[in-house]
């Protein structure tokens, strides 16, 4: 039976036209035309236009309830679920969603339809926001899921053995528990967007309610404007970066450190380039062209001028995964590279390894396309942005930790931070982008105390808070706890500091050099030194900041301040640690640790 045309043979149109929207109208998907329909509408809203009924658009539908659960580490989890959240809605859904951190099984339970955006962390653990939901979801007590209909998408990194490890356990587990898988899962790498897109519409699709015969609809766009709310994503992101000038780069390190730390700072002309303290700014560095030369070499390709370029610009070249090593025991047909994907053997072989030991270790000549399918594109790196846009407008300046070291008789080097270290010079470009960080932010009232946690490059958002504070004139006070190696060698920002403390827009600072002395000094010694003061600013009602390294100083300094909120419990560490989660939950402790 011939598809009835949407647009009659009288419609307004040149007759070509006509078969032309009929035919794209009736092979889109119904979130497809939903997009269109609002698109135009809220295009003639723009232009000054009286917006009619745009015939024929999507028919209305009876309003469905949909929860967008979502576990998130770094924000990527979240963007997808936020934007999610306004296609839902423009087809009639009755649409929430709901934070982990903020979840618990038995009320999620009580949803229709579900919708798990979860990311997987370093080595297969949920997000440390959604650990708690995790945790009760596993347990044995976990409440029944009959009647919810679910799908889950996965974000990972194959970088990591338990890739999409905790997306993949969430799945098993509603469907263990009654609930009826209507998508099937996908699991996906750092380069997401694209496919988690395709993935939403099809979701979407599959939960929607049928179409109702013989009505239309206009759905109206919210462009984007002075008052855009803070769900909406920015303007420069990794898909869509922005060109920055290179305007500084500094060594901020002694001569006789054992560090190599970089302050970078980065300017873009364009006033829609915005982010505010404690968001992360995203870098694309380059590829070492030796590096890249080695590799071709190891594969029988040296002297591609064209694909050493692309290995240079485009791709990862450093990661050793077990899809790559999977791809490359097929290609081959070698039975050692095979073996390496046996229980505990690839995690034994790739330990402080990289890609050009798999090459070089197991040697086949390749083609260059060959070649190139095996790697994935060369993500961006995040960094914690170390200013306020308050003080320095049109700049972002980064903190970066140069990373070094030798093994398996190669010296190896951090991808995006020699790039900056060895590669960047002041006037040149590079491209950035912006991670918004909903999580880890200054206190929307400025009379509020705060305590900053941070060892190393860890003090970089602090730098943009205490900035932005002292620019708008925060009355609350503020206290820095710092940590490196050597007074004398290491201690960021030192000249900056004392200015703050002079100003006033830094209350007090306390310094942890660990190397300066027989016994090792850390933030968290000094925490507990000044435990009695601490719990003071926190029952003034302090926000808790905390950035790091999460296995080092940020996992000690969370058991020192479960420690310290314990006094008042009687020593009663569970307590404490209960108190910590309640300041967590209320948004007044606060980490971005790595």
């Amino acid at each position: 039976m011939a598809a009835v045309p949407y647009l009659p043979k009288n419609a307004p149109f040149a007759a070509e036209d006509i078969d032309a929207l009929n035919q794209l109208v009736q092979r889109a998907t119904p979130l497809q035309r939903s997009w269109l329909s609002g698109f135009l509408a809220g295009l003639d809203a723009a232009q000054g236009q009286t917006a009619g009924v745009l015939a024929p658009a999507q028919a209305p539908r009876a309003r469905q309830p949909l929860t967008i659960l979502y576990g998130s580490e770094s924000g990527n989890t979240e963007s997808l679920a936020l934007k999610t959240k306004k296609l839902a809605a423009k087809l009639n859904f009755d649409v929430r969603v709901v934070d982990m951190a903020d979840a618990d099984p038995a009320t999620i339970a009580k949803a229709k339809n579900l919708i798990v955006y979860i990311s997987t962390w370093g080595e297969g653990d949920p997000p440390q926001r959604a650990v708690d939901f995790h945790k009760a979801l596993m347990a044995d007590d976990a409440p029944r899921f009959d009647g919810v209909r679910f799908a889950v998408l996965a974000l990972g990194d194959t970088a990591y053995v338990n890739f999409c490890q905790t997306g993949r356990q969430i799945d098993a587990r509603l469907e263990a528990l009654g609930a009826t898988r209507v998508a099937d899962r996908q699991d996906l790498d750092l380069d997401f967007q694209k496919a988690a897109a395709a993935w939403t519409d099809k979701a979407l699709e599959v939960i929607a309610p049928a179409e109702p015969a013989g009505a239309t609809t206009v759905v109206h766009v919210d462009f984007k404007g002075p008052g855009a709310s803070e769900d909406d994503e920015p303007r420069y992101t990794a898909e869509n970066p922005a060109q920055a000038e290179i305007t500084a780069l500094v060594n901020l390190n002694g001569s006789g450190s054992t560090r190599e730390t970089w302050h970078a700072e980065f300017a873009v002309e364009d006033p829609a380039f915005t982010y505010k303290p404690g968001d992360a700014i995203g870098l694309f560095p380059d590829n070492d062209p030796d590096l890249a030369a080695d590799l071709l070499a190891s594969v029988g390709l040296s002297g591609n001028a064209d694909l050493h370029k692309k290995l240079v610009n485009s791709f990862d070249i450093t990661t050793l995964s077990r899809p790559l090593v999977d791809g490359y025991a097929k290609l081959t047909g070698r039975k050692d590279v095979a073996k390496l994907l046996e229980e505990g053997e690839l995690a034994r072989f790739s330990a402080d390894r990289q890609l050009i030991d798999l090459f070089e270790s197991f040697p086949e000549s390749l083609s260059a396309d060959q070649f190139v399918k095996l790697l994935r594109p060369l993500p961006g790196r995040l960094y914690s942005v170390a200013s306020s846009q308050k003080v320095h407008q049109g700049e972002a300046h980064l903190l970066v930790g140069a990373v070094r070291w030798s093994s398996h008789g190669r010296i190896r080097k951090g991808v995006t931070s020699t790039y900056l270290a060895d590669r960047c010079k002041v006037g040149g470009s590079a491209r950035i982008y912006v991670k918004p960080n909903r999580h880890f932010g200054l206190p929307a009232d400025g009379s509020r105390p705060i305590i900053m946690i941070g060892a190393g490059t860890g003090v970089a958002p602090y730098r943009g808070f205490v900035e932005e504070r002292g620019e708008t004139g925060a009355t609350g006070k503020s206290w820095l706890f710092f940590g490196e190696r050597n007074f004398t060698n290491d201690f960021l920002y030192q000249l900056e500091w004392q200015d703050h403390l002079a100003s006033g827009a830094l209350s007090r600072i306390d310094v942890a050099f660990s190397r300066d002395q027989p016994e090792k000094i850390y933030v968290q010694t000094r925490l507990w030194e000044r435990r009695d003061e601490l719990l003071g600013w926190l029952e003034d009602g302090a926000h808790v900041y905390v950035c790091g390294d999460e296995k080092g100083m940020a996992k000690d300094v969370d058991t020192t301040l479960a420690r310290i909120l314990a006094q008042s419990a009687k020593g009663d560490e569970e307590a404490g640690r209960t108190k910590l989660k309640e300041l967590a939950k209320s948004g007044r402790y606060q980490r971005d640790v790595y």
